[in-house]
């Protein structure tokens, strides 16, 4: 075609321009036209020039770029370039960004892969090229017609006007290191998984005044003035960036991070318009370090097709409707900025004006964690991206929490619901504690200890010949975890109930107030009742503690060291060799010392331990708080070298708190393991000895042990600890054992099975194991990801208020006071106190649940049975209550409702209001659990309670000292696995100054508070978290149906509930006599499957199951009723259909 011909064909209209490049570039892609359409494109250039009359008469312009303008250009001194109407045609603006693409060294584009967005006519990208000779760009545009003018400029610029190929020095033409593709910003890369190191971009920054436009189909053939409409405009991208027009720009860095290689670098130009600030915080809040490459202010032309500029009545727009101000100034010169309503008015006056323009250099801080946590959001979770801030002053609070939001990430993703942990504490947890000790501190602590019981003789023999491992040692787990510090020193003083105990005064402010009010220190020495706990606290520096020690003998000393006495170990000995001497206790708390660094400072007492054991009398305390984020976050641990210990203070755990916060254990153990990947792992010799302080004699002497680490032949190392029997030498004391009542209540309390957990099927707590709905795991990923949350975002009171109202009609009035807790037993445990603290007797009826019993017996409440029977359902009666409270004395009656746990029936209105009326005749103070509601299944009869309809009549007609505290949980009624939450509403003035004289209560964080209160108003809004509830309450509903089912063909008779998640069945085989294996007794024979005969009772029923099956449910003994067992059935779909199986196991083992 004639140039001429084909100019006539351009002067049509600018379709037909583009359909005219569109031809020509087939033949520019074809390699045997190729030449020949290059020269026609020089003739075309010589024929029309650049003139705007050529883009005006023909549609399109072609026009030289001068680059030697540039500072530092080796290449060529210009580039040639074609435009059309219906795409970007470079202005001042752009040739900014290139500037600020100069500042750059050389290096940054050099053999990199680069994508430039919103390439337009492809300058840019084919400048990049020439100048930095990356080993790719890919130039993308989401209008098609501007992809195919960039590959025409792309030919004209590889070939010269005589048609021949143009080589760099690595002889390359640039038709070997660009590409250009349509793509909405980065799908192009994103579908084929191209992994980028550079993404440089100029993106539209304005909302389209029309928003309806760009809701269009984009393609070629489009109208011109939509298609150049995606130059200038965006629409609406549902990032909270929208209000400042920046909502393109968001998704472009977010798409960004998903394919950016670690140490990539983005580099956006940036209108001022918004504000610098706003303009650099979209950068920060995602995880990026700034640099500011370039700044320069730009004329901002009157709305003009042609002149392709903006309107910025959108950005008026804005304003008129928030506090925010766009920034612009009056021409080029002025320094004062003014707003968007200003700024247009001036325009539409005649006036020029311009807006700062800035390109920006961004680099993840953290690439690979925040890859993570934006794989999480874009995996269903975008709604909360929202509230993401990775942006950090201080890099020690960066390097702390973006690892963690990405471990929480992960485990939100990857896990469909949180696992069953022992409430010990997460395993992982302990190990992780246990390496970092060994790791950081030299200190052989670990899960895998092996305990050998030796005399010096078997030793001497030993050393002398081989190491060999005896058969028959013992593992166990050296630390436990718990919610707090002060939760581990009042549990540890109550299983111990020493008449006397010395506290460290830093730590006795959480103690019970009545320990630190009595007198009664002459007890240590007259014998009285155990009953009696007396605590001095005391100075924190050794000699004055060591005094004290001496004078007092107390049974239990709790300290710590003060900070002049911490870098060495001899206020530690010296505290060692007092409580030793009189045989007491020692508590040693290293908080204050215990550093969570790379490069934790010197610690005396680690120092001490990493070569000498830890004495049996001595146990070390911790409390986690020195985290970097969260100051009011804590867990707390204690070590010991004493498995009884252990063992009795995991059981207090789980009596008294329930468990410690998951997400908590998660939090500190995600900066464990993040210092021990820091940390290069030792080699270990093939023997090693870590007592390095004393002498083997020394510790034979003394009764101590010996650490070392053994080399198997496969190369794994084992840690073993040799214990010496006591040399008759020894002049220490013994020490005060486990209180007898607290010992026998743990001993005999139905608590969790140990044991290989992967293989056991837990029937037999009130946990959520089904699937965490997505608003859960949203809810607490965004309460860890906020920062500077305002204290009315955490203050749940008025959420709870209004749920207490809306499920129960519960009163409340300005003496209502609401108490929090992560733990929700911890909370029945200070009640328990009040009532112990009042003289009170704990009503229970027949039939509730056993933690809660066992509670009350540790914590020595008097107890008294409320008898109930199976023909009502083993509910409580008016008629059996009464006969009940005549003869108790200041009777508190504990109720489980509307749900009951464990039998899954449901107390009416009427019910609830027949038992309370009974209550207030006889002065109870009532505790209503409600912490097992809110999952009832549909049935006639039930329409929920309303309690304020009787119960202020009662309160004001009965006795005085009636009154109801109602007790509830969330964590059931918002499938809110591992977040719980408890709350208890007091009325009465004189129980509400009671229960805070019990201050030791571990609080929720304000993430988990946060996260709640998130819930709370997703559950009182129509569909969303409502229709997931009632869709797992169905679930719930099948589930029982099933069991139910199961049970009966076992031949179990069966008490079908009607809510919640547990329920009772009676088994057909108590007190028959059968043949078990996997013995339930230590036979010491050593083999594993010896058969046996037991008699089947509530005593033994439970572990027979559970090692015959790896089955765990409750037993008569924990219900309460004889005979009856609890079921829970909220398992993970594959464990329930296990549990089924289990339970035809059981049937076929017992029929054998």
């Amino acid at each position: 075609m004639a140039v001429e011909e084909f100019l006539k064909q351009c002067q049509q209209s600018g379709d037909a321009a583009y359909a005219a490049f569109r031809s020509l570039l087939e033949r520019l892609e074809d390699p045997k036209t190729r030449v020949d359409s290059r020269i026609f494109l020089s003739d075309l250039y010589s024929k029309v020039g650049s003139s705007d009359d050529c883009f005006n008469k023909y549609h399109f312009r072609i026009q030289d770029i001068q680059l030697d303008q540039y500072e530092g250009y080796p290449g060529r001194k210009k580039l040639t370039m074609m435009v059309i109407p219906s795409i970007f045609v470079p202005e001042d603006w752009s040739f900014t960004f290139y500037e600020g693409l100069n500042r750059h060294p050389d290096s940054i584009f050099k053999d990199k892969i680069v994508a430039e967005l919103g390439c337009g006519n492809g300058w840019i990208s084919i400048a990049i090229a020439e100048k930095w000779l990356p080993e790719k760009v890919y130039g993308l545009d989401i209008n098609p017609r501007a992809v195919k003018v960039s590959w025409i400029n792309l030919y004209m610029n590889s070939f010269d006007e005589k048609g021949q190929p143009i080589y760099d020095v690595e002889k390359k033409t640039l038709l070997d290191r660009v590409e250009f593709h349509e793509s909405d910003l980065l799908s192009y890369c994103r579908e084929r998984d191209i992994q980028l190191e550079r993404i440089v971009g100029c993106i539209p920054q304005i909302l389209n005044p029309n928003p309806e436009a760009m809701s269009k189909l984009i393609t070629e053939n489009a109208s011109e003035e939509f298609l150049h409409a995606l130059s200038n405009y965006c629409a609406l991208q549902g990032f909270v960036e929208d209000q400042f027009g920046l909502g393109l720009i968001a998704r472009a860095v977010e798409e960004g991070i998903a394919v950016i290689k670690p140490t990539g670098i983005m580099i956006f130009n940036m209108g001022g318009r918004p504000g610098q600030g706003v303009c650099k915080r979209l950068f920060e809040r995602r995880g990026f370090r700034v640099t500011r490459l370039w700044q320069t202010k730009v004329l901002q032309a009157s709305k003009s097709f042609k002149a392709g500029d903006t309107d910025i009545s959108a950005l008026v727009e804005i304003e008129k409707n928030s506090p925010h101000r766009f920034e612009f100034f009056m021409g080029l010169s002025g320094d004062e900025p003014i707003c968007a309503r200003t700024a247009w008015a001036y325009g539409k006056a005649g006036g020029r004006i311009s807006h700062g323009l800035s390109v920006y250099s961004c680099q993840l801080r953290q690439p690979n964690q925040v890859k993570v946590i934006f794989e999480f959001l874009k995996s269903g979770f975008q709604e909360i991206s929202s509230s993401l801030d990775l942006s950090f002053e201080d890099d020690l609070v960066a390097d702390e929490k973006i690892p963690f939001l990405a471990y929480l990430a992960s485990i939100l993703k990857e896990n469909s619901y949180f696992p069953y942990e022992l409430p010990a504490g997460c395993k992982r947890f302990r190990n992780l504690i246990a390496g970092f000790m060994k790791t950081y501190h030299h200190i052989p602590l670990t899960s895998d200890v092996m305990l050998i019981m030796v005399d010096w003789a078997y030793w001497k023999l030993m050393w002398l010949e081989t190491f060999v491992v005896i058969p028959g040692c013992k593992n166990f787990l050296n630390v436990v975890i718990f919610p707090s510090r002060t939760v581990a020193i009042e549990n540890a003083l109550r299983l111990f109930s020493p008449r006397l105990a010395i506290v460290d005064e830093h730590l006795t402010r959480n103690l019970p107030r009545k320990w630190l009010t009595s007198l009664a220190v002459e007890t240590a020495e007259t014998g009285l009742s155990e009953d009696v706990l007396t605590v001095i606290d005391a100075p924190r520096q050794s000699d004055l503690m060591v005094e004290l020690i001496k004078k007092l003998k107390p049974q239990v000393v709790v300290t710590g060291i003060a900070h002049f006495e911490s870098v060495t170990s001899s206020a530690f000995v010296q505290l060692l060799d007092a409580t030793r001497e009189i045989g007491s206790r020692l508590f040693l708390d290293i908080s204050d010392h215990f550093d969570l660094s790379s490069l934790p400072v010197t610690n005396g007492v680690l120092k001490y331990l990493s070569g000498t054991p830890l004495p049996s009398h001595a146990a070390i305390l911790c409390g986690l708080v020195k985290n970097q984020v969260y100051s009011d976050l804590e867990v707390a641990f204690v070590i010991s070298e004493d498995e009884a210990i252990l063992k009795a203070l995991s059981k207090t755990v789980e009596v008294l708190e329930g468990n410690t916060s998951l997400i908590s254990q998660y939090y500190y153990g995600h900066l464990f393991h993040e210092l021990l990947a820091f940390h290069l792992t030792d080699r270990h010799s093939h023997l090693q000895v870590a007592n390095g302080s004393m002498s083997e004699e020394e510790n034979v002497a003394s009764g101590g042990s010996m650490i070392y680490w053994v080399s198997s032949p496969i190369g794994i190392y084992i840690c073993v600890k040799i214990v010496f029997a006591r040399s008759e030498k020894s002049k220490s004391v013994e020490v005060i054992g486990f209180s007898t009542s607290a010992i026998s209540v743990l001993n005999n309390a139905e608590l969790s099975i140990s044991g290989d957990e992967n293989s056991l099927i837990h029937m037999d707590v009130d946990q959520w194991f089904l699937p965490t709905p997505s608003p859960v795991k949203a809810a607490i990923f965004e309460s860890f990801a906020r920062q500077n949350m305002g204290e009315f975002e955490i203050d749940v009171t008025h959420s709870i208020q209004q749920f207490v109202r809306s499920n129960y009609g519960f009163p409340i009035d300005s003496n209502t006071a609401f108490i929090y807790s992560d733990c929700l037993q911890a909370l029945f445990s200070k009640l328990v106190l009040c009532c112990v603290h009042e003289g009170g007797t704990m009503c229970f009826p027949a039939g509730s649940n056993g933690n809660h019993v066992s509670a009350a017996k540790f914590l020595k409440a008097n107890i008294v049975s409320i008898p109930t029977n199976s023909e009502e359902g083993f509910k409580l009666t008016e008629k059996t209550l009464n006969k009940t409270l005549e003869t108790v004395k200041n009777p508190w009656v504990y109720i489980s409702g509307p749900t009951i746990n464990p039998t899954g029936l449901i107390y009416s209105n009427k019910e609830m209001e027949n038992i309370l009326t009974a209550c207030a005749k006889f002065g109870a103070r009532v505790v209503l659990d409600t912490s097992f509601s809110g999952l009832e299944f549909d049935f006639d009869g039930w329409g929920g309670w309303n309690l304020e309809g009787f119960l202020p009549k009662l309160s004001s007609s009965g006795n005085p000292a009636f009154c109801v505290s109602l007790l509830g949980g969330l964590s059931l009624k918002l499938l809110s696995g591992a977040v719980e939450f408890g709350f208890v509403a007091l009325n009465q003035p004189l129980l509400i100054d009671t229960f805070h004289s019990y201050p030791g209560l571990s609080k929720p964080h304000s993430t988990e508070k946060y996260a709640i209160k998130k819930l709370l108003a997703l559950r009182e809004q129509k569909g969303g978290m409502l229709d997931i509830v009632k869709e797992q309450v169905r679930n719930l509903e099948v589930r029982t149906k099933r069991l139910k089912e199961a049970l009966e063909k076992c031949g179990w008779h069966v008490l079908q509930p009607c809510a919640g998640v547990s329920m009772m069945a009676k088994p057909p085989f108590l007190d028959k006599t059968v043949k078990l294996s996997h013995s339930l007794k230590d036979t010491n024979s050593g083999e594993k499957d010896a058969a046996y005969e037991v008699k089947l009772n509530d005593a033994n029923i439970r572990e027979a199951i559970a090692k015959t099956t790896g089955l765990c449910i409750n037993s008569g003994s924990w219900t309460g009723i004889p005979g009856y067992c609890r079921f829970t059935v909220a398992l993970e779909e594959s464990e329930f259909e296990l549990a089924l199986a289990c339970l035809d196991k059981f049937k076929s083992i017992i029929g054998n």
